[in-house]
C-alpha cells in the first residue's frame, strides 16, 4: 500500500507541476503577443504620420534612404516624427526639403558628404584581349 500512495502523491504532484507550467508559458505567450502588438500599432502609428507629413516622392526617398543606410535613415525618420508631433511641419515636406533634412543630419552628425570612388587602372587594364 506504500508504494500506491507514493504513485498516487507524485502523480498529482506531476499534474500540479504541469498545470504551473502551463500557467507559466501561457503567461510569457501573452506577454510577447502583447508586446509583438504594440509593436505593430506603433509602427502602424509611425506610418501614418509619415504618410500624412510626406509627399510620395519625399517617402521613396526616404524609404530609399532606410534601404541603404538604415540607421541614417532611422535619424531622419525620427526627426519627423519629432518635428509632426511638436507641430513645426505644417504642410507636406516634398523630396527637396527632406533633402535639406537629410543634409541638416548630415552636418550634425559628422556623416561624410561626398563619397569617393578610387578605380585602379592598372589592374582593370590587364585583359585577354591584349595578348593577342
Amino acid at each position: 500500500m506504500g508504494d500506491d500512495l507514493l504513485e498516487e502523491l507524485r502523480a498529482k504532484r506531476m499534474a500540479q507541476l504541469q498545470e504551473e507550467h502551463k500557467g507559466h508559458s501561457s503567461t510569457m505567450n501573452d506577454k510577447a503577443a502583447a508586446e509583438e502588438q504594440q509593436r505593430a500599432a506603433a509602427n502602424e502609428m509611425k506610418n501614418s504620420i509619415l504618410s500624412q507629413v510626406l509627399t510620395q516622392a519625399a517617402r521613396a526617398r526616404l524609404n530609399t534612404l532606410m534601404i541603404g543606410k538604415p540607421e541614417k535613415g532611422r535619424l531622419v525618420e525620427n526627426l519627423i516624427l519629432q518635428m509632426a508631433q511638436t507641430r513645426q511641419i505644417m504642410s507636406k515636406l516634398n523630396e527637396e526639403e527632406l533633402i535639406g533634412l537629410i543634409e541638416k543630419v548630415n552636418k550634425q552628425f559628422g556623416c561624410q558628404q561626398k563619397t569617393t570612388v578610387k578605380f585602379d587602372r592598372r589592374r582593370a587594364a590587364l585583359d585577354s584581349d591584349d595578348e593577342l
